[in-house]
């Protein structure tokens, strides 16, 4: 397993899913870790993390004997971002590793789509993970060393209706890591990003995306969506589990990754065989 051990690394949307699945892994491979997450609703396609979630998050990764600091903070806010650095430094005195892992979907035509829709996913899953990385960047430059990365997805290297926010929020944290990376190279400092395809938590999971999969159905269930989620992909695999996500992220993070920087993983089944770039 990659050591961790004597690193600190912060996980934004830790409560559940994902980040819950990257912080517990972090913990067992030695890791200090510090759980952020918004734990509050905000409209959505699916239902966002609770406070006894974030708790739940940070009693499993203590009784792995992990050293662990829980915060909740809204992404999209500079200044919250700000205060998690700055909470975690004065905690751990260093921070090694940021997976920005928060973020949201809803879906519409962009023609009729309301505004705080559009807005909404954007600034979580772009603003949200510039806010996170402008935060950590000055203390990962001073230290000559660190880990960032950013949570993209298959669809931010294309089209596809319906979708026009999250593809392009996803897209633009594909053009942030690439830019960000040329900054921070001089400094020893790592930034990627992870695309994975659907993976298999509530924002794939949800009534709202079955509907979007499945219109010709007034409820469809997951074995109603199964098949047509696997047609994304030619390996025919509907979605990945958390921890085949978990496993590539702590790759990018890992010593083993120190000259991989700037690049987008896709974990997708092929999906990204048919992108152009």
């Amino acid at each position: 397993m990659r050591n961790f051990a004597g690193r600190t690394a912060l996980v934004t949307g830790a409560a559940k899913g994902q980040g819950r699945s990257h912080a517990i892994a972090l913990a067992q491979r030695g890791a200090d870790v510090v759980l952020v997450d918004i734990a509050e609703q905000i409209p959505c396609a699916s239902r966002m993390a609770t406070p006894a979630e974030l708790d739940e998050t940070a009693r499993m990764v203590e009784s792995l004997g992990a050293s662990c600091l829980t915060l909740k903070a809204d992404t999209r806010s500079p200044e919250q971002m700000r205060d998690v650095v700055a909470a975690t430094v004065d905690r751990f005195g260093r921070v090694d590793v940021l997976l920005a892992n928060a973020g949201i979907a809803a879906f519409g035509p962009v023609r009729t789509m309301a505004d705080d829709v559009w807005r909404d996913v954007v600034d979580v899953n772009l603003g949200g993970v510039a806010a996170s990385i402008r935060a950590v960047a000055p203390v990962m430059a001073a230290q000559r060393s660190g880990r960032i990365v950013a949570t993209a997805s298959s669809v931010g290297r294309e089209g596809g209706p319906n979708n026009a926010n999250y593809a392009a929020s996803k897209w633009g944290v594909i053009g942030l890591v690439k830019s960000v990376a040329i900054e921070l190279a001089p400094y020893g400092v790592t930034v990627n990003a992870f695309s994975p395809m659907s993976v298999s938590t509530d924002m794939c999971h949800n009534d709202l995306t079955y509907g979007l999969f499945r219109p010709d159905l007034e409820a469809p269930t997951t074995d109603d969506v199964r098949a047509t989620f696997a047609t994304l992909n030619p390996m025919a695999v509907p979605w990945i589990e958390v921890g085949d996500a978990t496993e590539a992220v702590l790759f990018l993070a890992s010593d083993e990754a120190r000259y991989i920087t700037g690049t987008a993983l896709d974990v997708a089944g092929g999906w990204n065989a048919f992108h152009s770039a």
